[in-house]
């Protein structure tokens, strides 16, 4: 095939891929789902009996501020309103969203209702307190004769009012409470379980029907949660990847026209630049690639990439065969570097991995390909087929190359230690409202200070001895240090929710049949083809101790192989700090994996040791150095590992340029470094960005190059000079 007719087939193949955003747009996805991967949640979601569900809270307090559960008015009022919500007949509170479904709401005082119910008195038709709580219930709903939907209404109190609120008759072996008088609180919570065949639905339309509602009656509604802040952040991450895209379009025009001096040549990049991008994510898309917001961190990345081969074609003095295995191996190097992270334990680290070397190889078929004879045809329309080159002799000094490597070294020595655990936090502004919010919630509710750590036990569903046997392990787990116990003044309850042990149900499908062992969490079965083949169970934990929840993970499975069941556990909390915790382990080796790659990679192409070393020795020295500066931009972590990664390629890039054995010039050295700031303006860009990991990253990267180009002109400088 004719070089005209290739550069002519990969222009249209590439524009049909990028066609294919058109049939199968991308709708990148927030939650602790893309992150990493959690075997007790994707049983979960593959098994549950209920299906796929999401936790949303909502959060009301009265405009006054005052009482809302002592005043029967305003509980008749929030009990209207539910029934609005779920049955639209008042269109001003309805929901009326489409984004997802409501499967199933938690509120306390539907709670109460069905309780009150239970002993033939109806909360919805009181007048006042009286008619429910007279005659007088003495043990309330948490003493030892209470029934079913007592025991959940004595539950949904314990997690969906404030602490510090006066139970009354939801238990009074509290201090100070009394089956005489209701619960006082002057705010609660829903739980509102929400199905969408889309794992990361728009969760923000939660918080537009709440300020909606909010200005339609006397209450203060609020989103919060966890799955509230995934979607915030999410909207953040949204927000700043269209900043930064536009914003480094332009950026990267000037660069480049200013830089090459050629309008059309910068043009040409930019539209390469375009190519890729749409391209790889419309192949990605149609293929049934699952996106996440962190991996628009790789767009900038491609871009910056991109603008290598337009200078060293068109502003050094090299031939066409020296700038194409320059460009191979640097290319090549960057991508063994980075690729890296496709065998990473964590999800987040794969999907950006191969998302960025994806890019990095297109940009690279895109140059050589598509852009080579158009930047070579421009050079020498401006400067004739002779070039005016000078060597740089008087700067030739080998010692800079080992202290360049000290330096970089001593940054990594010097930097604290330890590794933060991937919480939901770390994707908001550190003084993002919500924050605060979550912090309030924190200090007054268990369900928000806590965290559910999941137990999936392989079961049979109709086996009594494995009934007894799952009995026997929920009391076991209700005594670990750990779990959260709720304290009536009387009794010691854990908050373990399993399968309750009946005395009519000998099987884990008759008791589940029964009734809910929670109100809050539903059924726990899993099953296959209708069969209960595993059972799920939640387990409230300390949230604000990630080595307490990794220490109850592993006691936990040591409990699962002594009772002789099968299983996995998980939750975010366990499953985030045994990612960092694994990273801290592997972070060294991965830097040194790296750089062995780079090493052979570097070797298999340039057949000569010694500048296969150099590469590989600087590219190691480099990502030691950006994982001990990202310890001052806000904490390493799992988030910064593609960050170091990628640092390490980008050092590659430049040494490979820098390995070649003859004296540094004049043109070879604009090239570098108009290349080095080109792509540095862009990652300077994403610093001035909102998103935490985005803006991390965009500072670490922007010290990566600036590092990286500095070691490759230090590399360059220990050529001795030609003999004339």
């Amino acid at each position: 095939m004719r070089p005209e007719q290739l550069r002519l087939a990969l222009v249209v193949g590439m524009l049909l891929s990028a066609g294919l955003l058109i049939t199968n747009p991308i709708d990148p996805q927030m939650n602790t789902e893309v992150i990493f991967d959690d075997e007790a949640m994707i049983r979960i979601k593959d098994q549950s009996i209920e299906g796929v569900s999401y936790q949303l809270v909502l959060r009301f307090q009265h405009d006054d501020g005052d009482q809302i559960t002592s005043n029967l008015t305003r509980v008749q009022e929030l009990m209207q309103l539910e029934n609005e919500f779920i049955d639209g007949t008042n269109p001003d509170t309805a929901w009326q969203e489409k984004t997802f479904t409501v499967q199933r709401m938690v509120t306390p005082f539907s709670a109460w209702s069905d309780a009150f119910d239970s002993r033939n008195r109806s909360l919805e038709n009181a007048t006042q307190w009286a008619n429910v709580l007279q005659p007088e219930l003495e043990d309330g709903w948490c003493g030892s004769g209470a029934n079913i939907e007592e025991k959940a209404a004595f539950e949904a109190s314990l997690l969906m009012l404030p602490e510090g609120t006066n139970f009354g008759i939801a238990c009074p072996a509290f201090a100070g409470a009394s089956a005489t008088q209701p619960p006082v609180a002057n705010e609660i919570l829903w739980i509102i379980y929400a199905g969408s065949d889309d794992e990361d639905s728009d969760w923000d339309s939660l918080r537009l029907w709440a300020d909606r509602t909010s200005k339609n009656t006397d209450y203060e509604i609020t989103a919060v949660g966890v799955n509230m802040m995934y979607g915030k952040a999410k909207a953040i991450a949204e927000e700043d990847l269209q900043f930064v895209v536009i914003s480094s379009f332009f950026v990267l025009g000037a660069m480049l026209t200013i830089g090459l001096r050629d309008w059309q040549s910068a043009g040409a990049t930019l539209c390469g630049v375009g190519l890729v991008i749409g391209a790889e994510f419309g192949i990605l898309s149609a293929l049934g690639f699952e996106f996440s917001i962190i991996d628009g961190i790789a767009l900038p990345i491609i871009m910056g990439v991109a603008v290598d081969g337009a200078f060293w074609y068109s502003r050094s003095s090299r031939n066409r065969e020296e700038v194409r295995s320059m460009l191979f191996i640097a290319m090549i190097t960057t991508v063994a570097a980075v690729s890296l992270a496709i065998f990473s334990p964590i999800r987040a680290q794969r999907s950006l991995g191969l998302v960025m070397a994806i890019g990095i190889v297109l940009d690279w078929v895109v140059t050589r390909y598509v852009l080579e004879d158009f930047f070579i045809s421009r050079r020498e329309k401006r400067n004739g087929s002779a070039f005016q080159d000078q060597e740089l002799t008087q700067f030739s000094a080998e010692w800079v190359w080992p202290v360049a490597l000290i330096v970089l070294a001593s940054i990594a020595v010097i930097s604290p230690p330890g590794v933060n655990v991937l919480e939901v936090e770390q994707f908001l502004p550190p003084d993002d409202p919500a924050l605060d919010i979550m912090d309030d919630l924190q200090s007054k509710y268990i369900l928000a200070s806590s965290t559910t750590a999941w137990i999936v036990v392989d079961v049979d569903g109709s086996n009594e001895a494995d009934f007894q046997a799952l009995q026997g392990l929920q009391t076991q787990l209700g005594q670990h240090p750990s779990v959260i116990t709720l304290e009536t003044g009387v009794l010691q309850t854990p908050v373990v929710v399993g399968i309750s042990q009946l005395e009519n149900a000998s099987t884990i499908d008759e008791a589940a049949n029964q009734t809910l062992d929670s109100s809050v969490f539903g059924d726990m079965r899993l099953q296959q083809n209708d069969v209960t083949v595993g059972v799920s169970i939640a387990v409230l934990i300390d949230g604000e101790n990630s080595i307490a929840a990794m220490q109850f993970a592993e006691d936990a499975e040591d409990l699962l192989e002594q009772n002789g069941f099968t299983g996995v556990v998980g939750g975010d909390l366990p499953t985030g700090g045994r990612a960092a915790e694994i990273f801290e382990q592997s972070r060294v080796t991965q830097i040194l994996s790296a750089g062995a790659a780079i090493f052979v990679v570097a070797m298999f192409v340039m057949r000569t040791p010694l500048p296969a070393a150099r590469i590989a020795i600087g590219a190691i020295a480099i990502g030691a150095a950006v994982d001990g500066l990202a310890s001052s931009f806000g904490g390493r972590g799992v988030n910064t590992a593609l960050a170091v990664l990628l640092g390490m390629g980008f050092a590659a890039d430049y040494l490979a340029h820098a390995s070649a054995d003859h004296t540094p010039t004049k043109l070879d050295m604009s090239a570098r470094w108009w290349a080095a700031l080109s792509s540095a303006s862009v990652f300077i860009l994403r610093a001035m960005t909102t998103f935490p990991p985005s803006k991390n990253s965009g500072q670490l990267l922007s010290l990566s190059i600036l590092l990286s180009v500095i070691l490759a002109t230090c590399l360059a400088f220990t050529h001795r000079p030609t003999n004339h």
